[in-house]
C-alpha cells in the first residue's frame, strides 16, 4: 500500500473521502476502512468498502486487509438485510482492474442490496469448457499458489 501520499497529490477522489475532503455519507469506519454510499447506486443502499491506506487493487493488499475487507463486507451485507430497506438479496462484487470494470484506482469492495425487478443484471454467454482445458487451467493457478511467498 501507498503511505505517506496525500490525496491531493494522488488525486484520488476515495483517498480525498477517506480523508474527509469530500463530501461522503459514511455508514461504518475503523483503523483499516470506511464504508459509505455510493455517489451512483446501483440500487438504494449501495456500499463501498473502502481501504483507509492507498492501494489500487488485490495485489497491493496484504493478506489481513484482505481479510478484513471482507469480514466488514460481510457484516456490512447483514446490516442491509435487518435495515428497513427490505432489500431480497445482496451482491458483493469487486471490480480489479480496468478490464474488470473497475472505475476509481482505489481498492473498494461492492456490497449492493437487491430487490425483485431492480433492473439490474449480469448478462454473459459462458459456454461449458473442456474438463481437459478446466485440469490445464487448475494446473496452471496451482503452478502460481506454489510460486507465492
Amino acid at each position: 500500500m501507498t503511505q505517506g501520499a496525500t490525496p491531493a497529490a494522488q488525486g484520488c477522489v476515495f483517498c480525498a473521502i477517506v480523508a474527509r475532503q469530500a463530501e461522503v455519507s459514511v455508514v461504518y469506519e475503523d483503523e483499516t476502512v470506511t464504508v459509505f454510499m455510493d455517489l451512483n447506486p446501483v440500487t438504494r443502499g449501495h456500499l463501498l468498502v473502502v481501504t483507509r491506506e492507498h492501494a489500487v487493487g488485490l495485489e497491493d493488499l496484504d493478506g489481513a486487509t484482505s481479510a478484513h475487507v471482507w469480514s466488514v463486507g460481510h457484516n456490512m451485507a447483514r446490516a442491509l438485510r435487518r435495515s428497513n430497506m427490505r432489500c431480497e438479496g445482496i451482491n458483493v462484487l469487486l471490480c480489479d482492474g480496468e478490464v474488470a470494470f473497475q472505475t476509481v484506482f482505489h481498492f473498494h469492495l461492492h456490497v449492493i442490496p437487491r430487490y425483485a425487478g431492480d433492473g439490474w443484471t449480469f448478462k454473459a454467454s459462458s459456454p461449458e469448457r473442456e474438463r481437459s482445458l478446466l485440469d490445464s487451467d487448475a494446473q496452471a493457478i496451482k503452478n502460481a499458489i506454489a510460486s507465492m511467498d
